[in-house]
């Protein structure tokens, strides 16, 4: 049985969530907790397949960032899912930091798009020790490697990109099509919600930004106006080396 941790102080929002999880899929055994101290306690006795948390929890602004450091003491490789009201302007800083897997900013999203991310993670952690994927060392440290069942993944030039997962799914897109422009309209079926053009170009930058972290002098991801965005051969040649 897979079991999930919901570390939310908020009880509405704490059940809410819970619902939503059962509601995706029943007979998941859904553990809630509404503060650090009875949180790192279950995390420390219980192998949860995800944790779903807030980043603040009470007067704690930063009780998740302990709690996370605490799951990664286990060594079990547990996704997070962050749930936060902190600004997603800043959330991928917070997934560098934390190692979360993916990042929704409260009152910006729905049931929809909360099970979708809440399915997607749960899949590649059941799937993660499977070995449906191989391993990052079988491809050259210069390529891209992309594998949405380790969390260790994407790679660039072997080191990980931070990325949240709509905008993963966005760079294999682009990538499997790499060379040829890929339209806006092509790009809306990936994404979950926000299926506009501003969105997706946020999503662009966003992964813009994962890769400049890693090489400043990245330009793969190539703008055609109009109509859409190219992985560009500038990025296949090993461009801004």
């Amino acid at each position: 049985m897979f079991k999930v941790a919901v570390i939310e102080d908020d009880q509405p929002t704490s059940n809410q969530l819970k619902e939503w999880i059962l509601a995706a899929r029943p007979g998941i055994q859904v553990d809630q907790w509404f503060n650090r101290d009875d949180a790192e306690v279950a995390i420390a006795r219980e192998a949860y397949n995800l944790v779903t948390l807030d980043i603040e929890l009470g007067r704690e602004r930063h009780a998740g960032v302990a709690i996370i450091n605490a799951i990664n003491k286990t060594g079990r490789g547990t996704p997070v899912l962050v749930v936060s009201a902190m600004p997603a302007a800043i959330y991928r800083s917070i997934m560098k930091a934390l190692d979360a897997w993916d990042y929704l900013q409260k009152t910006t999203f729905g049931e929809a798009d909360f099970i979708d991310t809440f399915l997607e993670i749960l899949r590649a952690a059941r799937d993660r020790g499977h070995g449906a994927a191989g391993k990052a060392s079988d491809v050259p440290s210069d390529e891209l490697s992309l594998d949405p069942i380790r969390q260790s993944t994407p790679l660039w030039r072997g080191k990980r990109v931070n990325l949240p997962l709509t905008a993963q799914r966005i760079l294999a897109t682009l990538y499997q099509r790499r060379g040829e422009v890929v339209s806006y309209d092509d790009l809306f079926q990936v994404v979950k919600s926000g299926r506009n053009r501003d969105n997706i170009r946020k999503h662009i930058s966003t992964i813009r930004e994962a890769f400049r972290e890693l090489d400043e002098n990245f330009d793969g991801i190539e703008n055609v106006p109009m109509r859409g965005f190219r992985w560009s051969a500038r990025a296949l040649a090993g461009g801004g080396k």
